[in-house]
């Protein structure tokens, strides 16, 4: 697990976040960390196949990592997914996303697997935080 001092380091570098699992329901903790960052100045690219080509809070909603155009700097991938999907989801952004840097899974999502697979990637794993809750503790 990255250090206080990593955590606050990658919140501040990080411009584009790509949300796999991002909902289109205000009720979903997806939709409200997606305002909260969206709010802070990043931006934030929407990952939903079930809405790819709708706009959410006004960003375009992709299918997968690998509709993203690949000129796009994406540096994070913020994972609302189970711990399951993990292994898949940094797989894809491993392969599709070159200026990856970070892999950040929210609260309640861990894997192991995704962890040694994103520091094959040169990414640093960020497991079980939310950055609208880390952000305000440290100070950001």
């Amino acid at each position: 697990m990255p250090s206080d001092a990593q955590l606050k380091q990658i919140l501040q570098e990080t411009r584009v976040i790509a949300m796999v699992g991002a909902s289109m329901n205000p009720d979903r903790p997806s939709y409200s960390v997606m305002r909260f960052l969206l709010s802070k100045g990043k931006r934030v690219i929407p990952v939903n196949p079930g809405h790819a080509g709708k706009e959410l809070q006004g960003q375009r909603v992709y299918a997968c990592l690998a509709d993203i155009p690949s000129n796009t700097a994406v540096d994070m991938v913020d994972v609302f997914r189970k711990s399951e999907a993990v292994e898949a989801v940094v797989t894809e952004a491993a392969a599709h996303l070159p200026y990856l840097r970070t892999v950040w899974l929210q609260l309640g999502v861990h894997s192991d697997k995704g962890a040694e697979l994103a520091r094959g990637a040169n990414a640093t794993m960020v497991q079980n935080r939310c950055p609208a809750i880390e952000w305000p503790r440290l100070g950001l």
